[in-house]
C-alpha cells in the first residue's frame, strides 16, 4: 500500500485537471490520471514528478469507471480522494440538440460522478475517510443561452454534492463542489471566441486548481456540502 495519499483526477489531460494534478503531485499525492486521450495524460504525468499513472478511459461508461477504480486501488492500495473534473459543454439552442448530445452531456458531467462514487463509497466507508471534489460551474445558477444541458447537469452536481455530504459525514467523507466562472481552457474556447469572452475575464486553470487542492488537503474541510463559487469580478 502506498504510504502517500492517493487521488483519482478525471479530465486530467489538460486545463483544470492538469493544473490540479501538478499541484497535488507537489503536495505529495500519488495520482491516477483519467481522460480519453492517453497522449494528453502522458504529457500531464510527465509534469507530476513520477507520482502519476495514466488510465485512459471514457468516464461516461460505468464499466470503464469501475475498471479505473479497480486498477488505481490495485496499484496504490488506497484511494483517498476523487476530483471529478471531466466535463462536456455544447453551446447550441435546445431545439438543435440531439438526444445523443443530451445524454453525452449529462453522462460526462453527472452520471460519471455517480459511477465513481458508487465504486468508491464502500472503500471509503470501510476506511472511514475520503474526499470527493466535483467541478460544477457558474452555469448551474446562471447559464448562458445555449447552455441548457450543461447548466442542468451542473445544477444537478450541486444537489448531488449536498446530498452526498450528508450521507458521508457519519463515516468521515467530505464532499466539495467547486463552481468556477470562465477559465482559459480548450472547452471555453470551443464555446466562445475571444471577442465574445475576452481573455482578461477568464481565470487561469491554476487558480481553480489551488481551491481544489485546498479541499483535498482539508484546509476547506468545513465547506463540505457547500458550493464554492470561484470567479473573477471584471
Amino acid at each position: 500500500m502506498a504510504s502517500q495519499p492517493t487521488a483519482i483526477i478525471t479530465g486530467a489531460g489538460r486545463g483544470i485537471g492538469r493544473a490540479t494534478a501538478i499541484q497535488l503531485a507537489q503536495d505529495g499525492y500519488c495520482l491516477a490520471l483519467v481522460a480519453r486521450s492517453e497522449k494528453e495524460l502522458a504529457e500531464t504525468a510527465g509534469r507530476c514528478n513520477g507520482a502519476a499513472i495514466v488510465l485512459a478511459a471514457d468516464v461516461s461508461n460505468q464499466a470503464a469507471v469501475e475498471s479505473v477504480v479497480e486498477r488505481a486501488a490495485a496499484k496504490f492500495g488506497r484511494i483517498d480522494a476523487l476530483v471529478h473534473n471531466a466535463g462536456m459543454a455544447l453551446l447550441k439552442p435546445i431545439d438543435q440538440f440531439s438526444s445523443e448530445e443530451w445524454h453525452a452531456t449529462i453522462d460526462t458531467n453527472l452520471s460519471a460522478a455517480f459511477y465513481f462514487v458508487h465504486a468508491l463509497w464502500p472503500m471509503w466507508k470501510k476506511a472511514k475517510s475520503g474526499t470527493l471534489v466535483m467541478l460544477s460551474s457558474v452555469a448551474a445558477r446562471d447559464p448562458k443561452t445555449g447552455f441548457a444541458a450543461y447548466g442542468a447537469a451542473k445544477a444537478a452536481i450541486n444537489t448531488f454534492g449536498w446530498s452526498l455530504a450528508r450521507e458521508g459525514a457519519p463515516f468521515g467523507v467530505r464532499v466539495h463542489v467547486i463552481a468556477p466562472g470562465g477559465v482559459e481552457t480548450k472547452m471555453l474556447r470551443e464555446a466562445f471566441s475571444k471577442d465574445v469572452y475576452p481573455p482578461e475575464k477568464a481565470m487561469r486553470p491554476e487558480d481553480v486548481a489551488e481551491t481544489i487542492a485546498q479541499c483535498v488537503r482539508g484546509e476547506l474541510r468545513y465547506t463540505s456540502g457547500e458550493v464554492i463559487y470561484v470567479h473573477k469580478t471584471v
